[in-house]
Protein backbone atom coordinates (compact mmCIF):
# COMPACT_ATOMS: atom_id res chain seq x y z
CA UNK A 1 0.00 0.00 0.00
CA UNK A 2 2.69 2.21 0.83
CA UNK A 3 4.41 1.79 -2.45
CA UNK A 4 1.14 2.39 -4.23
CA UNK A 5 0.47 5.70 -2.14
CA UNK A 6 4.59 6.79 -3.05
CA UNK A 7 3.75 6.04 -6.76
CA UNK A 8 0.18 8.23 -6.98
CA UNK A 9 2.18 11.28 -4.78
CA UNK A 10 5.41 10.78 -7.18
CA UNK A 11 2.68 11.06 -10.19
CA UNK A 12 1.17 14.26 -9.26
CA UNK A 13 3.95 16.14 -8.48
CA UNK A 14 5.89 15.17 -12.02
CA UNK A 15 2.21 16.51 -13.06
CA UNK A 16 2.24 19.65 -10.77
CA UNK A 17 6.43 20.34 -12.42
CA UNK A 18 4.98 19.76 -16.16
CA UNK A 19 1.08 21.17 -16.02
CA UNK A 20 0.28 24.38 -14.55
CA UNK A 21 -2.96 26.15 -14.54
CA UNK A 22 -1.10 29.28 -15.87
CA UNK A 23 1.63 27.80 -17.80
CA UNK A 24 1.29 30.08 -20.72
CA UNK A 25 0.73 33.75 -19.02
CA UNK A 26 4.19 34.78 -19.67
CA UNK A 27 5.03 33.20 -23.10
CA UNK A 28 1.38 33.42 -24.15
CA UNK A 29 -1.29 35.15 -22.21
CA UNK A 30 -3.99 35.40 -24.78
CA UNK A 31 -3.17 31.53 -25.61
CA UNK A 32 -6.59 29.83 -23.93
CA UNK A 33 -9.11 33.08 -25.36
CA UNK A 34 -7.50 33.07 -28.69
CA UNK A 35 -8.98 28.73 -28.56
CA UNK A 36 -11.80 29.59 -26.87
CA UNK A 37 -12.98 32.35 -29.55
CA UNK A 38 -11.94 29.61 -32.19
CA UNK A 39 -13.80 27.34 -30.76
CA UNK A 40 -16.67 29.24 -30.78
CA UNK A 41 -16.42 30.36 -33.74
CA UNK A 42 -16.26 27.38 -35.70
CA UNK A 43 -19.19 25.78 -33.41
CA UNK A 44 -21.53 28.80 -34.62
CA UNK A 45 -20.36 27.62 -38.11
CA UNK A 46 -20.00 23.65 -37.89
CA UNK A 47 -21.46 22.66 -34.89
CA UNK A 48 -20.27 19.44 -35.01
CA UNK A 49 -17.04 20.40 -34.34
CA UNK A 50 -17.44 20.51 -30.56
CA UNK A 51 -18.35 16.82 -30.21
CA UNK A 52 -15.17 16.35 -32.28
CA UNK A 53 -12.76 18.21 -29.55
CA UNK A 54 -14.09 15.95 -27.13
CA UNK A 55 -13.96 12.96 -28.89
CA UNK A 56 -10.50 13.84 -29.87
CA UNK A 57 -9.55 14.51 -26.26
CA UNK A 58 -10.77 10.42 -25.98
CA UNK A 59 -8.92 9.12 -28.61
CA UNK A 60 -5.39 11.14 -27.90
CA UNK A 61 -5.25 10.98 -24.40
CA UNK A 62 -6.21 6.99 -24.00
CA UNK A 63 -3.11 6.55 -26.43
CA UNK A 64 0.35 6.54 -24.13
CA UNK A 65 -0.16 10.35 -23.50
CA UNK A 66 -2.32 13.34 -24.20
CA UNK A 67 0.26 14.28 -26.79
CA UNK A 68 -1.61 14.97 -29.93
CA UNK A 69 -0.06 12.09 -31.81
CA UNK A 70 -4.03 11.68 -33.03
CA UNK A 71 -3.44 14.40 -35.36
CA UNK A 72 -0.18 13.25 -37.14
CA UNK A 73 -0.70 12.42 -40.65
CA UNK A 74 0.85 9.40 -42.73
CA UNK A 75 3.87 10.26 -43.62
CA UNK A 76 6.72 7.76 -45.15
CA UNK A 77 8.12 5.81 -42.07
CA UNK A 78 5.26 6.60 -39.75
CA UNK A 79 1.47 5.49 -40.29
CA UNK A 80 -1.65 7.83 -38.75
CA UNK A 81 -3.59 6.69 -35.96
CA UNK A 82 -6.80 7.90 -37.78
CA UNK A 83 -6.09 5.13 -40.14
CA UNK A 84 -7.39 2.91 -37.37
CA UNK A 85 -10.82 1.54 -37.64
CA UNK A 86 -11.13 3.33 -34.09
CA UNK A 87 -11.24 6.43 -35.59
CA UNK A 88 -14.17 5.14 -37.67
CA UNK A 89 -15.87 8.03 -38.24
CA UNK A 90 -13.82 10.90 -36.39
CA UNK A 91 -14.13 14.03 -38.38
CA UNK A 92 -12.82 17.84 -38.32
CA UNK A 93 -9.16 17.28 -38.16
CA UNK A 94 -8.94 20.14 -40.35
CA UNK A 95 -9.60 22.61 -37.90
CA UNK A 96 -7.64 21.51 -35.30
CA UNK A 97 -5.17 23.24 -37.65
CA UNK A 98 -7.55 26.57 -38.03
CA UNK A 99 -6.88 27.08 -34.25
CA UNK A 100 -3.36 26.67 -34.40
CA UNK A 101 -3.03 28.96 -37.33
CA UNK A 102 -4.68 31.73 -34.67
CA UNK A 103 -2.56 30.97 -32.20
CA UNK A 104 0.41 30.61 -34.27
CA UNK A 105 0.14 34.66 -35.65
CA UNK A 106 -0.27 35.57 -32.13
CA UNK A 107 3.04 33.69 -30.48
CA UNK A 108 4.70 30.95 -32.85
CA UNK A 109 5.99 27.68 -32.01
CA UNK A 110 4.88 28.50 -28.18
CA UNK A 111 1.65 27.03 -27.56
CA UNK A 112 1.11 22.65 -28.30
CA UNK A 113 -1.05 20.40 -30.26
CA UNK A 114 -1.64 18.77 -26.97
CA UNK A 115 -2.77 21.81 -25.17
CA UNK A 116 -5.16 22.75 -28.47
CA UNK A 117 -6.49 19.57 -28.11
CA UNK A 118 -7.49 19.53 -24.41
CA UNK A 119 -8.18 23.41 -24.11
CA UNK A 120 -10.69 22.81 -26.86
CA UNK A 121 -12.33 20.01 -26.03
CA UNK A 122 -12.33 22.00 -22.56
CA UNK A 123 -14.66 24.95 -24.34
CA UNK A 124 -16.52 22.50 -27.33
CA UNK A 125 -17.66 20.78 -23.89
CA UNK A 126 -19.05 24.28 -22.26
CA UNK A 127 -20.98 24.67 -26.19
CA UNK A 128 -22.40 21.58 -25.46
CA UNK A 129 -23.94 22.71 -22.38
CA UNK A 130 -21.29 20.83 -20.38
CA UNK A 131 -19.90 21.72 -17.08
CA UNK A 132 -16.44 24.25 -17.31
CA UNK A 133 -13.41 22.35 -16.23
CA UNK A 134 -10.16 23.97 -15.38
CA UNK A 135 -7.64 22.75 -17.53
CA UNK A 136 -3.49 22.73 -16.99
CA UNK A 137 -1.71 23.41 -19.77
CA UNK A 138 2.42 22.76 -20.72
CA UNK A 139 1.65 19.57 -22.26
CA UNK A 140 4.03 18.49 -25.16
CA UNK A 141 3.53 17.20 -28.76
CA UNK A 142 4.76 13.42 -29.30
CA UNK A 143 7.11 12.94 -32.27
CA UNK A 144 5.86 9.65 -33.41
CA UNK A 145 2.08 8.22 -34.35
CA UNK A 146 0.81 4.71 -31.81
CA UNK A 147 -1.44 3.06 -34.27
CA UNK A 148 -0.85 -0.10 -32.75
CA UNK A 149 -1.34 1.09 -29.80
CA UNK A 150 -4.87 1.92 -30.43
CA UNK A 151 -6.42 -1.37 -30.63
CA UNK A 152 -4.82 -2.02 -26.83
CA UNK A 153 -5.93 1.14 -25.54
CA UNK A 154 -9.51 2.72 -27.13
CA UNK A 155 -12.26 0.68 -25.93
CA UNK A 156 -15.00 -0.68 -29.13
CA UNK A 157 -18.18 -0.19 -29.24
CA UNK A 158 -18.86 -3.94 -28.71
CA UNK A 159 -16.11 -4.41 -25.99
CA UNK A 160 -17.64 -5.85 -22.21
CA UNK A 161 -17.69 -2.89 -19.59
CA UNK A 162 -15.28 -4.99 -17.35
CA UNK A 163 -12.75 -4.28 -20.34
CA UNK A 164 -13.85 -1.17 -20.70
CA UNK A 165 -13.76 -0.58 -16.92
CA UNK A 166 -10.21 -2.03 -16.70
CA UNK A 167 -8.78 0.25 -19.74
CA UNK A 168 -10.01 3.47 -17.90
CA UNK A 169 -8.69 2.35 -14.36
CA UNK A 170 -4.84 1.79 -15.89
CA UNK A 171 -5.40 5.88 -16.14
CA UNK A 172 -6.69 6.51 -12.66
CA UNK A 173 -10.11 6.78 -13.87
CA UNK A 174 -12.63 5.23 -11.68
CA UNK A 175 -16.03 3.57 -12.04
CA UNK A 176 -18.50 6.81 -11.79
CA UNK A 177 -15.43 8.23 -13.87
CA UNK A 178 -16.00 5.77 -16.49
CA UNK A 179 -19.75 5.66 -16.58
CA UNK A 180 -19.58 9.66 -16.72
CA UNK A 181 -17.68 9.68 -19.57
CA UNK A 182 -19.75 7.15 -22.01
CA UNK A 183 -21.96 9.81 -21.03
CA UNK A 184 -20.49 11.57 -24.04
CA UNK A 185 -22.62 9.59 -25.86
CA UNK A 186 -24.82 12.26 -25.38
CA UNK A 187 -24.02 14.35 -28.28
CA UNK A 188 -23.15 13.40 -31.77
CA UNK A 189 -24.63 10.01 -33.32
CA UNK A 190 -23.57 6.60 -34.79
CA UNK A 191 -23.09 4.71 -38.10
CA UNK A 192 -25.02 2.20 -38.91
CA UNK A 193 -21.73 0.05 -39.40
CA UNK A 194 -21.51 -0.13 -35.60
CA UNK A 195 -25.55 -0.33 -34.83
CA UNK A 196 -26.77 -3.43 -37.59
CA UNK A 197 -25.31 -6.64 -35.62
CA UNK A 198 -28.45 -5.04 -32.92
CA UNK A 199 -31.06 -5.29 -36.01
CA UNK A 200 -30.26 -7.86 -38.38
CA UNK A 201 -30.89 -10.59 -38.84
CA UNK A 202 -32.80 -10.16 -35.79
CA UNK A 203 -33.28 -7.52 -33.16
CA UNK A 204 -31.08 -7.53 -30.11
CA UNK A 205 -33.57 -8.75 -27.34
CA UNK A 206 -32.31 -5.56 -25.31
CA UNK A 207 -33.71 -3.52 -27.53
CA UNK A 208 -36.20 -1.73 -27.32
CA UNK A 209 -38.47 -2.45 -30.31
CA UNK A 210 -40.01 0.54 -30.89
CA UNK A 211 -36.85 2.40 -31.25
CA UNK A 212 -35.49 -0.33 -33.05
CA UNK A 213 -38.19 0.03 -35.85
CA UNK A 214 -37.08 3.52 -36.12
CA UNK A 215 -33.14 2.66 -36.39
CA UNK A 216 -33.91 0.20 -39.25
CA UNK A 217 -35.76 2.79 -40.71
CA UNK A 218 -32.58 5.01 -40.67
CA UNK A 219 -30.08 1.73 -41.44
CA UNK A 220 -32.49 -0.47 -43.76
CA UNK A 221 -29.64 -2.83 -44.64
CA UNK A 222 -27.34 -5.29 -42.70
CA UNK A 223 -24.39 -4.29 -44.66
CA UNK A 224 -24.50 -0.47 -44.93
CA UNK A 225 -21.52 1.46 -46.99
CA UNK A 226 -19.06 2.98 -44.15
CA UNK A 227 -18.61 5.53 -46.31
CA UNK A 228 -21.92 6.85 -47.25
CA UNK A 229 -24.30 9.04 -44.28
CA UNK A 230 -26.03 6.30 -42.91
CA UNK A 231 -26.66 6.92 -39.03
CA UNK A 232 -28.76 7.87 -36.19
CA UNK A 233 -28.26 10.17 -32.94
CA UNK A 234 -27.47 9.22 -30.10
CA UNK A 235 -30.29 10.84 -28.32
CA UNK A 236 -33.29 12.23 -30.31
CA UNK A 237 -34.76 14.71 -27.58
CA UNK A 238 -31.57 16.73 -26.96
CA UNK A 239 -28.85 15.38 -29.51
CA UNK A 240 -26.84 18.40 -29.05
CA UNK A 241 -26.35 19.11 -25.28
CA UNK A 242 -24.43 17.00 -23.03
CA UNK A 243 -26.92 16.13 -20.58
CA UNK A 244 -28.10 12.90 -18.57
CA UNK A 245 -30.78 12.08 -20.96
CA UNK A 246 -28.08 9.48 -22.30
CA UNK A 247 -28.69 7.80 -19.02
CA UNK A 248 -32.89 8.10 -19.12
CA UNK A 249 -32.87 6.29 -22.90
CA UNK A 250 -30.45 2.95 -21.21
CA UNK A 251 -32.96 2.63 -18.75
CA UNK A 252 -35.68 2.30 -21.65
CA UNK A 253 -33.82 0.18 -23.67
CA UNK A 254 -32.86 2.99 -26.06
CA UNK A 255 -28.85 2.61 -25.95
CA UNK A 256 -27.52 2.62 -29.86
CA UNK A 257 -24.39 0.39 -29.09
CA UNK A 258 -23.37 -2.74 -27.17
CA UNK A 259 -21.23 -1.45 -24.52
CA UNK A 260 -23.99 1.76 -23.73
CA UNK A 261 -26.82 -0.80 -22.85
CA UNK A 262 -24.48 -2.81 -21.21
CA UNK A 263 -24.68 -0.46 -18.29
CA UNK A 264 -28.04 -1.07 -17.12
CA UNK A 265 -26.98 -5.16 -16.36
CA UNK A 266 -23.74 -4.87 -14.83
CA UNK A 267 -23.85 -4.80 -10.81
CA UNK A 268 -21.41 -2.07 -10.41
CA UNK A 269 -22.22 0.10 -13.19
CA UNK A 270 -26.42 -0.57 -13.45
CA UNK A 271 -26.87 2.25 -10.03
CA UNK A 272 -24.47 5.04 -11.85
CA UNK A 273 -26.75 4.88 -14.64
CA UNK A 274 -29.63 5.17 -12.28
CA UNK A 275 -27.97 7.87 -10.38
CA UNK A 276 -26.92 10.02 -13.11
CA UNK A 277 -30.15 9.69 -14.66
CA UNK A 278 -31.83 11.03 -12.03
CA UNK A 279 -29.30 14.35 -11.06
CA UNK A 280 -27.39 15.78 -14.14
CA UNK A 281 -25.48 17.55 -11.65
CA UNK A 282 -23.92 14.70 -10.08
CA UNK A 283 -22.93 13.23 -13.89
CA UNK A 284 -21.64 16.83 -14.81
CA UNK A 285 -19.89 16.88 -11.51
CA UNK A 286 -18.28 12.94 -12.04
CA UNK A 287 -18.03 13.66 -16.01
CA UNK A 288 -15.63 16.85 -14.83
CA UNK A 289 -13.41 15.11 -12.83
CA UNK A 290 -13.23 12.07 -15.26
CA UNK A 291 -12.25 14.72 -18.30
CA UNK A 292 -9.88 16.06 -16.00
CA UNK A 293 -7.57 13.28 -15.27
CA UNK A 294 -8.26 11.93 -18.59
CA UNK A 295 -6.49 15.40 -20.01
CA UNK A 296 -3.90 14.91 -17.93
CA UNK A 297 -2.58 11.73 -18.57
CA UNK A 298 1.25 11.17 -18.34
CA UNK A 299 1.89 14.55 -20.57
CA UNK A 300 5.41 14.64 -21.76
CA UNK A 301 8.45 16.12 -20.66
CA UNK A 302 10.55 18.71 -22.47
CA UNK A 303 13.03 16.38 -23.57
CA UNK A 304 10.29 13.98 -24.67
CA UNK A 305 7.97 16.46 -26.87
CA UNK A 306 8.32 19.40 -29.18
CA UNK A 307 6.20 21.86 -30.16
CA UNK A 308 4.36 21.07 -33.16
CA UNK A 309 4.82 24.00 -36.02
CA UNK A 310 1.61 22.22 -38.17
CA UNK A 311 -0.03 19.56 -36.04
CA UNK A 312 -0.03 17.36 -38.89
CA UNK A 313 3.62 16.72 -38.82
CA UNK A 314 6.78 16.74 -36.46
CA UNK A 315 8.94 19.70 -37.17
CA UNK A 316 11.57 18.99 -39.32
CA UNK A 317 15.12 18.74 -37.65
Amino acid sequence: MTLNKHHCCSTFIFLLLILLSQFYSESCPSAAEIIKQQVIKLYNKHGNTAVSWVRNLFHDCMVKSCDASLLLRRVKGMESEQESDRSFGMRNFKYINTIKEAVEKECPMTVSCADIVSLSARDGIVMLGGPRIEMRSGRKDSKQSYPTEVQNTIPNHNDTIDLVLARFQSIGIDTPGTVALLGAHSVGRVHCVNLVHRLYPTVDPTLDPEHAEYLKRRCPTPDPDPKAVLYSRNDLETPMILDNMYYKNLLKHKGLLMVDQQLTSHPLTSPLVEKMAADNGYFHDQFAKAVLLLSENNPLNEDQGEIRKDCRYVNLV
